[in-house]
């Protein structure tokens, strides 16, 4: 779990990972497995790491799931029990081994695992690892493993069966299985099976470093003080030296299980930052051992220095809720991650790397990893701290009561030490978060009407949910974390998006937009201390539709398009909030651009009305950044990595520095947020412009905004500009930095179905290999830039006649092509 891929990846010969010939680590991996539907004699190959759905589909059993409406047609898989099987060969020298384990990364969910005919675990929860000590049950020559998967579904229902009450959400909460498998208003429903991680052998004659940990004892300007904390099991006691990078301690280790403090100091320590704020700095440290100077083990890992705390106080409104990072007020900006694929095995190193990529590119500096989802691989964690992304990281509870019985709790104590220990010494990880959304449901929810509890019932339910999330996990983490790494909160939200004190204290879902139905102009009302969770659909590009609808169906009320929609009145809602503000298009391309459009001014709305707020508000986190399917969701970037024109306005409205209008109390106002650490100077220019260009009204002033700090900079009353033509008119700011950078925002006082847009003439120029400049003769409303290879620096942005717009491209191309709100008809 800890190996240094680094340092192994060149002993890497016929499936092992030598390590300098003490420690033997053998994939199992890549040997030839089967796959068999259990009592059938057909067999099928499989891929490890992997599922049941994909291999089936890789065998042509199945057609992929993703396609048209295929996601009905397997759904049998879910109710059978699917045997894998692979042999492996062990040499003589390799059974001679002092200690031989077979640990399992994960495997999902219910698998009885057999080696040479007799069963040596049974596992019950994806989420855990499983470490078995095998030298028993090997031989020389061939050995056979067999893991034999039992259905999540009936596990599920027969425990539910066994309570005299009903549980909200059923079965699935018995599972300890990542829970969007049973499918959520944006996702499928793929009760999956599978080894879903690595599978090895590993031998050992010496002792092991089984974890390493570090505590941050003290961080100054001068000084940096940690401590390490290395835990080494040893089958032969005796002394022993250990290093942490140049520095050498002699220590003497008795036989079983050691654990030892180890001191490192840095003088002149470089804290670790946030993107935008500063260099996400990292030390990396390499703790080896050694017995009569021959090294045995080593870990690695790379530490970021800095000190978070989550700061609630009292205040006029209510109770603060704020990120404090190197003793500064930060505003979050960010999104709701969730699994990036409903086959998780399928999800390779590089689409973590790219979510992350989009992250940073969007302004980001925080990411919320959802509780209906997993605990993510490893390289998204590394990948957040190179880019400096906190995170904010949910315990897999999502939406549901879940049972609070000795074993469950036993199960989830396990889930939560293997999970905290490989993810605690992440710079990144900012909190841990209890759940998703259950003390919200259940006292906003309904759920004691709906499944019709007494009171012994009701009782005996929210116990358990008090005994797991404010006994189970909070205790875990304080016997494993140092206080400087344990930062907990019980329940996102704190408080039900219903309630007037979800605005003053806590964090806050707010779906009042969607859910409600509410105008986006409620987003301005509607601004609590900490916005975890707000959102709307938009559509994905016509590109994507077309890799997973067949051509025929591409309108929508066809049945594949419907299936890929999972909210029950998703484009019904779609619908509703298109008519409010724009003109509804008949052609499906269309519908699917002006959707985007929608999705993108809606949230725009919500992200500013949150970061012109602060510091009332500290955090603004939408959902959701990404799919695990081709789908019609709340994504701003979809499951084939396209930018929707959501993604594009979190780009602008995340900018460390933003312009933003806000009519409020007959008065146009200008605010201008400032999120770095320094003041900023310049000079605002403001025009009232018409279509053709022309200046109607005009006014210049010095500016200067102080660091962390939104202000109005600009306000004049709204009667000023009822004389001109509303529908033909835009305000325009430009403020212009003392470096010459430029910051801008528009404000039009019409809807967009309002707007009497006239017909341009659109130029683009190619400007070297990778860079196009666009101007136009006439205000472009929203022009889109069109292309499946190209990735445009910017994208459905609005055009000032006369201006000339740079964009960059990821590549040279004139294959693209463009459309905007001026010319649909």
């Amino acid at each position: 779990m800890y190996m240094n891929k680094y340092l192994i990846l060149p002993f890497i010969i016929f499936g092992y990972l030598s390590l300098y010939g003490q420690m033997q680590i053998k994939s199992l991996n890549n040997h030839t497995w089967t796959l068999n539907q259990s009592g059938k004699k057909k067999t099928y190959t499989a891929t490890v790491p992997g599922t049941v759905h994909t291999d089936l589909m890789k065998n042509g059993v199945i057609a992929d799931p993703f396609y048209g409406d295929n996601e009905e047609k397997v759904k049998w898989i879910e109710n059978e029990t699917w045997e894998y099987q692979t042999t492996f060969v062990i040499t003589a020298a390799e059974l001679a081994s002092k200690i031989i384990d077979l640990r399992f990364e994960g495997l999902d969910t219910y698998a009885d695992v057999l080696l040479n005919g007799k069963n040596i675990l049974s596992a019950n929860n994806m989420f855990r690892t499983w470490n078995i000590p095998v030298k028993s049950q090997l031989k020389p020559g061939k050995n056979q493993l067999k893991i034999v998967f039992r259905p999540a579904k009936s596990k599920g229902a027969k425990m539910a069966a066994s309570l005299p009450y009903k549980m909200p959400e059923g079965e699935r909460v018995f599972t300890r299985k990542a829970q969007y498998h049973y499918g959520w208003d944006w996702g499928p429903k793929f009760v999956t099976a599978g080894i879903w991680q690595d599978v090895t052998l590993r031998f050992r004659n010496e002792a092991e470093i089984t974890h390493v940990s570090y505590v941050q004892e003290e961080l100054t300007d001068q000084l940096a003080r940690l401590s390490f904390k290395c835990t080494v099991d040893v089958p032969n006691g005796g002394d022993y030296s250990i290093s942490i990078n140049d520095k050498d301690h002699n220590i003497q280790l008795k036989t079983g299980e050691n654990t030892i403090s180890l001191p490192y100091d840095i003088q002149n320590p470089k804290r670790w930052w946030t993107n935008g704020l500063g260099s996400p700095h990292l030390y990396p440290f390499m703790i080896s051992l050694k017995k009569s100077q021959k090294l045995i083990d080593t870990r690695s890992m790379n530490i970021g220095l800095r000190t978070i705390e989550l700061v609630q106080e009292k205040d006029k409104v209510g109770t603060s809720f704020y990120i404090k990072l190197n003793g500064i007020p930060v505003f979050m900006k960010g999104a709701n991650y969730i699994p990036p694929h409903s086959f998780l095995p399928s999800a390779r190193e590089n689409v973590y790397k790219a979510l992350i990529k989009n992250t940073v590119e969007g302004n980001m500096n925080m990411l919320r990893v959802w509780g209906g989802g997993v605990y993510a691989e490893d390289v998204f964690y590394d990948e957040c701290d190179k880019n400096g992304i906190l995170v904010w990281q949910d315990f897999m509870f999502a939406c549901a009561m879940y049972p609070g019985d000795t074993e469950f709790l036993n199960n989830v104590k396990q889930e939560v030490i293997d999970n905290v220990r490989r993810l605690e010494n992440h710079a990144c990880i900012a909190l841990w978060c209890g759940n998703n959304e259950i003390d919200e449901a259940w006292h906003n929810w309904g759920w004691q009407k709906q499944f019709n509890y007494s009171e012994k019932d009701s009782t005996k339910i929210w116990h358990d949910y008090v005994k797991l999330f404010h006994e189970l996990i909070p205790n875990t983490l304080q016997e494993i974390l140092p206080s400087h790494k344990n930062i907990y909160w019980p329940s996102s939200p704190s408080i039900g998006w219903g309630r007037k004190e979800s605005m003053t204290q806590g964090d806050s879902h707010y779906w009042g937009v969607w859910w409600g139905l509410q105008p986006f102009d409620v987003y301005k009302e509607k601004t609590g201390r900490f916005m975890s969770e707000y959102g709307f659909q938009g559509m994905p590009p016509v590109s994507s539709f077309q890799k997973f609808i067949p051509k025929t169906q591409l309108e929508l009320n066809s049945s594949a398009v419907k299936s890929h929609q999972k909210h029950p009145t998703g484009y019904q809602t779609i619908q509703t909030y298109m008519e409010r503000d724009y003109k509804t298009p008949l052609k499906f391309d269309d519908y699917v651009y002006v959707s985007q459009i929608l999705q993108a001014e809606g949230m725009k709305v919500a992200m500013e009305a949150h970061r012109r707020s602060m510091p009332h508000c500290m955090g603004s986190l939408y959902w959701q950044l990404n799919d695990c399917w081709p789908v019609t969701s709340w994504s701003s970037v979809d499951y084939y990595g396209m930018w929707k024109a959501f993604h594009y306005q979190v780009k602008r409205s995340f900018e460390p520095i933003l312009l933003s209008f806000h009519k409020e109390d007959k008065q146009i106002k200008l605010y201008m947020v400032n999120d770095l650490l320094n003041a900023s100077a310049g000079s605002l220019n403001i025009q009232l412009i018409d279509f053709n260009g022309n200046t109607l009204w005009s006014d210049t002033r010095n500016v200067n905004i102080k660091a962390n700090m939104s202000e109005v900079i600009y306000s004049s009353a709204e009667d000023v500009f009822f004389k001109f033509d509303s529908t033909r008119t835009i305000l325009q700011a430009d403020f212009i930095a003392s470096d010459q950078t430029m910051m801008s925002a528009s404000y039009l006082f019409a809807k967009s179905k309002n707007l009497n847009l006239d017909k341009p003439a659109i130029k683009i120029k190619h400007v070297g290999r990778n860079a196009i400049e666009i101007s136009a003769d006439k205000f472009v409303k929203d022009l889109y830039l069109i292309s499946d290879s190209i990735h445009f620096s910017d994208n459905f942005f609005d055009l000032l006649p006369g201006r000339i717009k740079k964009i960059k491209l990821s590549q040279p191309s004139s294959d693209f092509t463009f459309k905007s709100l001026n010319v649909l008809d």
